[in-house]
């Protein structure tokens, strides 16, 4: 079976209990739509399990973009006056990062000794900007966020990837008519008029699956593509 999830955000034992909700096996394959990192307590705990499975793979979000940044600011020796060593630019960069929540993200990353933050480094930096996949007998479109500029006839390759990670889709427009669009970035608790907040919302061929798992009262969804059969965390 081919499934996808998005917005981990560092919820390690809910990622592990939805894993096991949707009997997740060697011959599954798992999409993950960005947001592995940040805000949850054990993001790195997180991105280490998804290293081990060659069938998790894994779509960039806008916090790995700003995670593959800051990250490389931190490879070398941590000592306490390792501000003073970033210039203007990446004190900007480190300060916005924080405000979305990177502080967990950095706290397990600095306890890892080099060649861990390297390869730690290097999986983020591989995560790729979209998929296009084809199950059940219908074809979607796995991307994190909306795509800004969007025009139906530009092909996917010609946006950047922070076309692809940071605006907010309006789910009243569908993007194509024979391709459904999976994307996370969102919280459904924030979709107006969604009479489910929390849990998977579907309008105009557009499959929103971030359902909040770092939210007070919100979980970590899953989404069969081969069914479109929805499981939740908790």
């Amino acid at each position: 079976m081919i499934y996808a999830i998005s917005d981990i955000h560092g919820e390690y034992k809910q990622f592990l209990a939805l894993l096991q909700k949707i009997n997740f096996s060697e011959n599954d394959t798992l999409y993950v739509l960005g947001d592995v990192v940040d805000r949850g307590a054990e993001p790195v705990k997180v991105l280490r399990y998804m290293m081990t499975r060659k069938n998790i793979i894994p779509i960039i979000g806008n916090h790995e973009v700003l995670a593959c940044e800051g990250l490389k600011l931190l490879l070398g020796t941590i000592t306490r006056d390792i501000v003073n060593r970033f210039n203007s630019k990446e004190l900007e960069m480190m300060s916005n990062w924080i405000k979305i929540g990177a502080n967990s993200t950095i706290g397990e990353f600095t306890k890892l000794d080099s060649d861990e933050r390297r390869e730690i480094l290097e999986y983020i930096s591989g995560f790729a900007p979209y998929k296009k996949v084809s199950a059940g007998g219908k074809n979607y479109l796995l991307v994190h966020a909306a795509i800004k500029g969007f025009a139906p006839n530009k092909p996917l390759d010609e946006y950047s990837v922070d076309d692809l990670v940071w605006e907010r889709i309006n789910y009243a427009i569908p993007y194509f008519d024979d391709i459904y669009t999976v994307t996370g970035h969102t919280p459904t608790q924030k979709i107006l008029d969604n009479p489910r907040p929390g849990y998977v919302f579907r309008a105009n061929n557009h499959i929103a699956i971030d359902c909040g798992a770092y939210i007070k009262g919100g979980r970590l969804a899953a989404i069969c593509l081969d069914t479109g059969e929805e499981f939740y965390s908790r």
